[in-house]
Parts: structure tokens; C-alpha cells; sequence
């Protein structure tokens, strides 16, 4: 079964998604949320990406790997702008994107 093989990528992909989620709507409650738009772009992006990685590895899709190359630059993007703020919910979801990046990363080489 193709999930098994991928799983955990594909838990790394959702557990990247809930991160950016979560990170996109915490910024409601800043002060400026208008300079933090960048981030909660790449938030959204990030999220939307990891879910769609997640689903063709899950069923064994013959363009894996292609989505996978792509959330792993997503993912990498979303992690480089989130670890420069210094909110909590930022550098968590920078630790998981990296984490998320490096599967994606690895599944893309190895499958």
C-alpha cells in the first residue's frame, strides 16, 4: 500500500499543515496584522501544498514526487520567512515546515 511507504512523510506533510493553519490565523490577534501578510501568505500556500502532497502520496499518484519537490521548496520558503518573527506559533510552524521539507525532500529521492 502506498501510504504505508510514505507514511512518515505524509504525517509530516499534515502535521506542516495544522502548524501553518494555526500560525495564518494567530496572526488575527497581532497588533500589525497588515506587516505580517507575507507570512500568513506563505502560511496558506504552505498548508494547502502539504494536504495535496499528503493526498497523491496516500494514493500512490505517479506525480508523488513532483508535488513532493514542490512542497519541500514550499515548505522551506514558509520556514525561512516564519523563523524571522519571534512569536511562538511562528517558530513553531518554521520547525515544522523544515521537518516537512526534509521528508518531502527524501521521499522525492527515494521513491
Amino acid at each position: 500500500m502506498p501510504h504505508e511507504k510514505y507514511q512518515s512523510c505524509i504525517d509530516a506533510c499534515y502535521a506542516c499543515a495544522t502548524a501553518c493553519d494555526h500560525c495564518a490565523v494567530s496572526f488575527l490577534d497581532e497588533q500589525d496584522v497588515k506587516s505580517m501578510t507575507q507570512c500568513i501568505k506563505l502560511d496558506l500556500d504552505c498548508a494547502e501544498v502539504c494536504r495535496v502532497a499528503a493526498s497523491y502520496m496516500a494514493r500512490g499518484s505517479q506525480f508523488s514526487q513532483t508535488i513532493c519537490r514542490l512542497c519541500a521548496e514550499i515548505c522551506q520558503a514558509c520556514a525561512d520567512e516564519c523563523a524571522q518573527h519571534q512569536m511562538d506559533h511562528c517558530q513553531r510552524c518554521a520547525q515544522a515546515c523544515r521537518r516537512c521539507a526534509e521528508e518531502c525532500r527524501r521521499m522525492a529521492q527515494a521513491a
